[in-house]
């Protein structure tokens, strides 16, 4: 039993040495990794200057290797295959057989021991066959498993080349058998730390890469969405212009960088009439920017040629509907107001109903004429007529307005609209504006706004007759 036991703890004594190599050499290759060189190597972007400092560091890794062993019977019991086989399974096959050959050579040159020219020749080997593989393998690392297993058969190769070459046959199977298992457990275990480690450097490169690259398209389309929010205002009237016996003040608040509200003032129409227009495009970001552009621009086109609101409307839907086809439509009113007359004819295209408050506290709503726009081309709109006296607001709005919530989910409504222009019903058309967006924010609490909204506040004003 006493040579069993010898064996055993000769095994167990070269196992805590050579794993005390390892996590040596597991540091080095650590700092090798992290190097700018070895990362040309794995971005494919190569140069002689870092395919000779890999050769130089993996070889050194090799070498050191062999420094770090201990004799056993005339023999080394040593890491030296791992430089080559990290090497070539990492950075291809010039890498690990130049690693190969630095390592082996080393041992060759230090002489000693009857596996003197089996380990110069496995040591060698490993570096080809690391290579090789990494060419099998379309240039690429095999995995941790695939690494641990070829580092595994790597050493019971050189373990079948010890037998093969060295002489006396006997005092070399008596060195196998002490260093074969410690040998090609400490290259395996080794090999799986190595791998690990790469191949979650690997994966973080990659990760940053990808990082980068999401945030370089996120750049790209935030300027985008910002070039598209200058195009989007552009639409918008500059300034308000001056109607006789009208104060008119608009504003428009996109929930995103682009939306599909819009309103427009179109000055003249004919004569002395003026064009009152807001709308509300179906979903929202670029797909209802680009529709709200579409809608507007026909709107715009057909006001400044049909004479009457309603004709205006018909033609505009039936040219929005041979252009809808993505299912995306537009609610929208449209007012002809007649300043000398005093009068607004309207056409409510599925448009939230503006609403219309009188001097003497009785409140109005523009109802519905048609449906909205771009949902079925035979459809036929009617007008209505109203007059707007002085002091009567008329309030046009969208749907983010009503529909704003706070952190309750309650919505801003029409019964809050309707508190907020009462209270200010003595102020100017700006003013009421503005006591309406106040009113919105601090319902919403900081809520993000989910919807678009805009309004249009016109008020009636004394004319005076010079």
């Amino acid at each position: 039993m006493t040579p069993l036991i010898d064996l055993i703890a000769g095994n167990f004594r070269a196992c805590i040495v050579l794993l005390q190599m390892v996590c040596v050499i597991m540091v080095i290759t650590y700092l090798i990794m992290r190097s700018r060189f070895f990362v040309d190597f794995q971005t494919g972007n190569l140069t002689r200057n870092s395919t000779i400092l890999m050769i130089l560091l993996f070889g050194a890794v090799s070498i050191y290797g062999t420094e770090s062993g201990i004799s056993i019977f005339g023999a080394q019991i040593n890491i030296r295959d791992f430089g080559p086989i990290a090497g070539g399974l990492t950075c291809g096959p010039v890498v690990g057989i130049g690693a190969g050959l630095i390592g082996g050579l080393y041992r060759y040159a230090i002489g000693g021991g009857i596996t003197l020219l089996a380990c110069t020749i496995a040591t060698i080997l490993a570096g080809i066959l690391s290579g090789a593989i990494f060419l099998l393998n379309k240039k690429r690392f095999i995995g941790i498993k695939g690494a641990v297993l070829f580092a595994g058969c790597m050493e019971a190769i050189h373990m079948g080349i010890s037998l093969l070459i060295s002489r006396p046959y006997d005092q070399a199977l008596q060195i196998i058998e002490v260093v074969s298992i410690p040998m090609i457990l400490a290259n395996m275990i080794g090999m799986a730390v190595f791998s690990f480690i790469y191949q979650n450097m690997k994966n973080e490169r990659e990760m940053r890469s990808e990082r980068d690259k999401i945030r370089s398209d996120l750049d790209k389309k935030q300027a985008e969405l910002s070039i598209a929010r200058e195009i989007q205002l552009s639409f918008l009237p500059e300034t308000v212009p001056n109607i006789r016996g009208y104060d008119v003040a608009p504003v428009s608040l996109p929930a995103r960088e682009v939306g599909g509200d819009f309103y427009d003032i179109i000055v003249p129409i004919s004569q002395d009439k003026i064009g009152i227009l807001i709308a509300d495009v179906s979903g929202k970001g670029v797909p209802a920017a680009l529709f709200m552009a579409l809608s507007r621009t026909i709107t715009r086109a057909n006001a400044t040629w049909h004479k009457s609101a309603v004709s205006v409307i018909n033609e505009t839907n039936t040219m929005i509907c041979a252009d809808a086809r993505s299912g995306m439509f537009v609610t929208l009113f449209f007012g002809v107001l007649h300043p000398d007359q005093r009068t607004l004819t309207y056409v409510n295209a599925g448009h939230n109903p503006p609403a219309l408050y009188r001097t003497d506290g009785t409140r109005e709503e523009l109802t519905l004429t048609g449906p909205a726009l771009g949902i079925m081309d035979d459809a036929r709109y009617t007008q209505n007529v109203v007059i707007l006296n002085d002091g009567d607001i008329l309030v046009m709005y969208t749907d983010g307005v009503t529909e704003a919530v706070n952190e309750t989910n309650e919505e801003f409504g029409t019964d809050r609209l309707d508190a907020v222009v009462r209270a200010s019903q003595a102020k100017t058309a700006e003013e009421i504006r503005d006591d309406i967006m106040q009113a919105i924010t601090r319902h919403s609490c900081g809520q993000d706004q989910f919807d678009d909204i805009t309004i249009i506040v016109m008020k009636g004003q004394t004319v005076e007759i010079s």
